[in-house]
């Protein structure tokens, strides 16, 4: 009976963590979630469950919930100060003072994987467009409204379903998506769902910035273009002509810039001697970049699997 149930178990771990990773935003604490839903199947009649699948996707969401409350409780200040003076990874102090002041918070883990395409758990983590703008607005939300959106507009688990999970009524549950959907709305761009058009835009905004170019760059922005940087801390640069000088300046990193997947889209994993440095994901609106996400904390980068052929 174990060995049946662990069986079945592994047929929905991978969309429990893709609910999970759109929950926390992080890919370690997605695997903890899980893991903690297995033990507590493993400790349940299996007798008493009718939908094995429902079942452990609220249980999921419960953990997540949970996890996002500790946080909120907690309210860590990100670290400040950058430390470590391998010549590898000097990246996030020159960018710590680049960028100037932090905001704090963190930028979401990203989901990398080579530009040729992702492995079947990479595409369940990024399907419906998940991209890393989005996670960054998702974080915005309080933990329950995060839930009852999550669970309801991305997986379509019933209201009545997630309102014992917040402990509020179902259409007070309803009433927590509606809200998180429209601030949703407001402030996460649609991307562009052509992969060769975001590469070609990716291509010309790497040609400006290494070129020195400013007018190509600020063809390529958007006029209200958002640059998010996370060296420890977060950083953001707002505006077309903010984020093109800053552009400029990282041509003067003799770095490798290698096309990679982030998150489904067109994307950059930058290396010094073999060593990635920063991963960059760009958000692409028509034809131009309204989003670009950087993420140069050299801990983080460790954890994170950037192979790229």
């Amino acid at each position: 009976m174990d060995d049946f149930l662990a069986e079945r178990f592994e047929g929905h771990r991978r969309h429990l963590k893709a609910v999970a990773y759109r929950m926390l935003g992080s890919l370690t604490e997605a695997d903890d979630a899980v893991q903690e839903a297995w033990l507590r199947l493993s400790r349940t009649d299996p007798a008493t469950v009718d939908n094995l699948g429902g079942w452990l996707t609220t249980v999921v969401g419960r953990v997540c919930l949970d996890m996002l409350r500790s946080r909120s409780s907690r309210r860590e200040e990100p670290l400040g100060a950058w430390t470590d003076e391998r010549p590898e990874t000097r990246l996030e102090t020159k960018l710590g003072t680049r960028l100037g002041g932090r905001v704090g918070g963190r930028l979401p883990d990203p989901v990398v994987a080579r530009d040729g395409g992702a492995d079947p758990e990479q595409q369940a983590l990024v399907a419906d467009a998940v991209g890393l703008a989005l996670l960054v607005v998702l974080e915005s939300l309080g933990p329950a409204e995060r839930l009852a959106f999550v669970l309801h507009d991305m997986f379509a688990v019933p209201f009545e379903d997630i309102a014992p999970i917040v402990g509020r009524s179902p259409e007070a549950t309803r009433k927590l998506a509606s809200r998180a959907r429209g601030r949703v709305r407001g402030a996460a761009p649609v991307p562009d769902p052509d992969l060769a058009r975001q590469r070609a835009v990716v291509a010309a905004f790497l040609a400006a910035a290494r070129g020195g170019d400013f007018e190509a760059l600020l063809a390529v922005l958007d006029p209200d273009v958002e640059l998010r940087a996370d060296i420890g801390a977060l950083r953001v640069v707002r505006g077309a002509a903010a984020v093109a000088g800053q552009a400029i300046f990282f041509r003067r990193m003799a770095f490798e810039a290698r096309p990679a997947l982030v998150n489904g889209a067109a994307g950059l994993v930058n290396t010094i001697h073999g060593t990635p440095v920063s991963v960059m994901a760009f958000t692409i609106v028509d034809g131009r970049i309204a989003g670009l996400d950087i993420l140069a904390d050299p801990d983080r980068l460790e954890a994170l699997d950037l192979r790229i052929p």
